[in-house]
């Protein structure tokens, strides 16, 4: 029974440092993860998975490494901050797949990316025909960025010389039902104020699940009860 209570702290306790790790590592490491965030990763994650099950080898040991690599990968990523050329090489650098709408197939047998994987990533951006993109390029955390080509882009208001109005940063004020009374006073609003708006809706403020100020200072509001008849449940 002893050995079962063992193994649920170090479960749990591996848990927790890793989100302390990843806490202290930024973001970047779960949204761009470059070679040196793959590899840091890698190892958090085997250092991690040994710390709750292997009970042969010290907990102290496990939290030692897990330091270890955390103050290591930040030594490389202050590295990579300072120096380009090392940068390029701790977390890779951007590669050009198409250049003005020719496949440059040397850079594709270099990263061993094949025409098969370009074409699926060009038609997950709406891109079924390539002769469309003038260039495109593998990013360092394996995205591609692809820039069409004049013709094929999308027209905007300025390309049509049309009015344009401010735009704003979206403010929520219910979450989950309840109020955000510190967005509400950043903003120089009230309770009360709010209270008057879900009024104009023949609602009550209990009756609010979420509500956000929009880019245009547009109100939105979801209740509790959306009076749908048939919603849609798919499993």
């Amino acid at each position: 029974m002893h050995a079962y209570w063992d193994i649920l702290f170090r479960a749990a306790l591996s848990i927790l440092a890793l989100l302390l790790v990843a806490k202290l590592l930024g973001k970047q490491t779960i949204s761009n993860m470059t070679f040196h965030d793959f590899v840091t990763s890698i190892t958090l994650g085997s250092i991690a998975g040994n710390l709750a099950f292997n009970e042969s080898l010290k907990t102290s040991y496990f939290i030692l490494a897990l330091i270890v690599v955390t103050a290591v990968s930040f030594l490389l990523s202050y590295i990579a901050l300072k120096n380009r050329k090392l940068r390029n090489w701790i977390s890779g650098s951007p590669t050009v797949l198409i250049e003005n709408g020719e496949i440059l197939e040397h850079n594709m047998k270099k990263l061993r990316y094949t025409l098969d994987t370009l074409a699926q990533v060009l038609r997950g951006m709406g891109i079924f025909n390539m002769e469309e993109v003038a260039y495109a390029v593998l990013e360092d955390n394996g995205t591609v960025s692809v820039l069409k080509k004049e013709e094929y882009q999308f027209v905007t208001k300025k390309d049509l010389k049309l009015p344009t109005k401010t735009q704003h940063f979206p403010v929520e004020f219910v979450m989950d039902g309840v109020i955000m009374e510190k967005n509400l006073e950043n903003h120089g609003l009230t309770t009360e104020w709010l209270e008057k708006q879900v009024k104009r809706k023949g609602k009550k403020l209990s009756d609010v699940f979420y509500a956000v100020r929009g880019t245009q200072h547009q109100l939105f509001f979801d209740f509790y009860e959306d009076n749908i008849q048939k919603p849609v449940d798919k499993e």
